[in-house]
């Protein structure tokens, strides 16, 4: 069992910089790939990045290479999402996920079988 939460959301303007944190509970953080989705208003729930269970390999989603950085410290069982030169088109609730054991497939949000409560992020002046 674990259990995420994210913190960190909140408004910025465009051009400007937000990280993302997501604590797990349990000590099998380790054992999970980890991904961050988005989801904004109106639209379908949407991969953003994903990390390796040791962190050794990253997928990012087109639109944001180049802007955000994911990391994970397994030793504080945490995963950060470094979001960098935000534009209004990053707006939504952002939320990351535990990719259930076996899987390998990062985008399709039923590979998950964690998440957390979500964090609004908001990218406007």
């Amino acid at each position: 069992q674990v259990q995420l939460v994210e913190s960190g959301g909140g408004l910025v303007q465009p051009g400007g910089s937000l990280r993302l944190t997501c604590a797990a509970s349990g000590r099998t953080f380790s054992s999970y790939a980890m991904g961050w989705f988005r989801q904004a208003p109106g639209k379908e729930r949407e991969f953003v990045v994903a990390i390796a269970r040791n962190g050794a390999t990253t997928s990012y989603t087109d639109s944001v290479k180049g802007r955000f950085t994911i990391s994970r410290d397994n030793a504080k069982n945490t995963v950060y999402l470094q979001m960098n030169s935000l534009k209004p088109e990053d707006t939504a609730v952002y939320y990351c996920a535990a990719l259930r054991i076996g899987y390998s497939d990062y985008v399709p949000t039923s590979g998950y079988g964690y998440w957390g409560q979500g964090t609004q992020v908001t990218v406007s002046s």
